[in-house]
């Protein structure tokens, strides 16, 4: 039996994403987030917290991810947990904890008031062609990328 992973965060994109590609040929990109966070605390004040996490995608939802996801982008990501560990140069372990997208939402992008409205979020494909090309449909896609592009 598989154990529970599974995270939905919803936050918005801190830096352009930039697609490379994997040893196998495959896409994956990274997009940074952050998530916001208001509370009141013991003393009566209201806290502002931001926590920024690192968000991979792969295959098309890469793709699409690298064309839709500017700077300040609103995003909803369904996704599950994953831990990397390796060496660095001088032989300390370390370890990274990125999620894994599964899915992503696009929310609209918000423009300033005199520019006009909200710009919608993509279209979702429909129909058969759809769900071959769904980037839920592509699993199978997952690659390990380069150790090079791993940050800490």
């Amino acid at each position: 039996m598989n154990a529970l992973n599974q995270i939905i965060l919803e936050g918005n994109v801190v830096r352009q994403p930039e697609r490379k590609s994997c040893k196998n040929g495959a896409s994956f990109c990274r997009i940074p987030i952050a998530v916001n966070r208001k509370y009141k605390a013991s003393d009566g004040n209201y806290v502002d917290e931001v926590s920024y996490f690192d968000v991979a995608t792969f295959g098309q939802t890469a793709e699409l991810c690298e064309k839709w996801c500017p700077k300040g982008r609103g995003i909803r990501v369904v996704g599950r947990l994953k831990q990397t560990t390796m060496q660095t140069e001088d032989g300390k372990k370390r370890s990274i904890i990125e999620i894994i997208a599964e899915h992503v939402d696009f929310k609209p992008i918000q423009k300033k008031a005199e520019e006009g409205k909200a710009l919608p979020a993509p279209k979702k494909p429909s129909g058969k062609k759809a769900k071959e090309e769904s980037p839920e449909a592509a699993p199978d896609e997952f690659c390990e990328p380069p150790e090079e592009d791993l940050e800490f």
